[in-house]
């Protein structure tokens, strides 16, 4: 905690306020766009149905209990399982034991650590749909890299993706991110279902899970990879972070 509050957080309000100033970063050119306008449904079940379920986080790590309550939800939904009562943030901590995961929300965290790594995330969700007996083909976990080699293939079978969710809606991607890099806050990890692909613009859809952000909004896939891929230097490391990536759930 020590560590936190006297040297990740003077880092990163200075690099905040020096992006600001230099417009740069998500104070740039590439900015996200807020999607203002109700959303209607477009008759993607898998879609619709991440709209329909969208709650904010209750507290500033707990984005992860958000993010997969929409997932369980729309997913229940899908399968004719919900009986018109969602499953609230307190049922999965309390139902879904995988990585000390209730604890990890606690205001003193699991051994000193709240939220969750991209591989805790991984295990947090495919335990969160055995525990709700959610059918799927599989979970996958991707790290993504800023590595300009091995980048070029994460980035091919990503966009892939992004347009099997938005065409088929047979799939799912929950994406593990710097926020910073979105939207003018903090470089912090931050974890949310995308939402939407536009295939002609490239622009991808994040159903942002923090409540100071009312509206869903859009980034390009440049961007939105380079949020994935974040890194974190030594900051968050000796807390399990590194670069983020996503959770990709194929459904049966």
């Amino acid at each position: 905690m020590i560590f936190l509050k006297w040297v990740i957080r003077p880092y990163l309000y200075i690099k905040y306020f020096f992006q600001k100033f230099t417009k740069t970063g998500s104070f740039g050119k590439d900015q996200a766009v807020y999607i203002k306008t109700p959303y209607e449904n477009m008759g993607n079940i898998i879609k619709d149905g991440l709209f329909k379920h969208h709650v904010k986080q209750f507290h500033g790590s707990s984005c992860s209990v958000a993010t997969i309550a929409s997932v369980v939800n729309t997913l229940l939904d899908k399968e004719g399982s919900l009986n018109g009562l969602a499953a609230t943030q307190q049922d999965l901590l309390e139902k879904v034991k995988a990585a000390h995961w209730k604890e990890r929300m606690s205001d003193t965290g699991y051994k000193g650590r709240r939220g969750l790594p991209l591989q805790t995330l991984y295990q947090v969700v495919q335990s969160s749909l055995e525990v709700y007996q959610i059918p799927c083909q599989s979970v996958e976990m991707v790290q993504a890299t800023g590595d300009p080699v091995r980048s070029k293939t994460i980035k091919q079978i990503l966009r892939h993706r992004l347009e099997q969710f938005e065409k088929k809606g047979n799939c799912l991607i929950i994406s593990h991110f710097d926020q910073g890099s979105f939207i003018p806050e903090l470089h912090i990890p931050h974890i949310s279902p995308v939402g939407g692909f536009d295939p002609v613009s490239g622009k991808v859809t994040l159903l942002d899970v923090d409540p100071s952000q009312i509206h869903p909004y859009q980034i390009s896939f440049d961007t939105f990879y380079k949020g994935l891929s974040y890194n974190y230097n030594f900051m968050f490391r000796k807390f399990g972070y590194a670069e983020g990536g996503y959770i990709f759930i194929a459904l049966a």
